[in-house]
């Protein structure tokens, strides 16, 4: 059986309050790496959207699909990250693949949204402001889109 390797391109999805409080879980395999959703693409087919969206619900247990009260409160940010892949975790993609390409999205949701974790990949989890969520976050992309989260929120903001 040939070897099933990750899709060198992921989503992001910074989930937050309207008080700008910004969900971080820390990794099952990294437990000193705090972060937000994040996750490949199943096929090269599936859509960033659609990523976004399963990860979100498998990571968190929060549901954001179509139909559900919170898919009007993902938004593709229309951004991209690229990347190297952290040496740690190079051995899940094809042999040579040393980049990903990560695009951003948020997800607005109400202050006490139940989260469901799925233990085999997270162990825990924290609301913090959107300044100390960047500063907890292990990936610079990672901390970038906290601290953007006020102006990708609110254009009216400054940069």
């Amino acid at each position: 059986m040939p070897a099933i390797y990750k899709i060198p391109q992921s989503v992001l999805v910074v989930i937050y309050t309207p008080a700008l409080d910004v969900l971080l879980i820390r990794r099952a395999d990294a437990p000193d790496f705090w972060q937000s959703v994040t996750g490949s693409k199943d096929t090269l087919e599936e859509t960033f959207g659609h990523t976004a969206v399963r990860e979100v619900r498998e990571e968190t247990g929060i549901d954001c699909g179509p139909g559900t009260p919170l898919a009007a409160h993902l938004h593709d940010w229309q951004l991209e990250n690229v990347y190297d892949i952290y040496p740690r975790w190079r051995h899940r993609y094809a042999p040579g693949v040393t980049r990903n390409t990560e695009h951003l999205f948020g997800l607005q949701v109400p202050a006490a949204t139940p989260v469901r974790l799925c233990p085999r990949e997270h162990t825990a989890y924290q609301w913090l402001p959107c300044l100390e969520a960047a500063a907890a976050c292990f990936s610079p992309s990672n901390a970038e889109a906290c601290l953007l989260l006020s102006k990708l929120v609110d254009p009216t903001v400054p940069a």
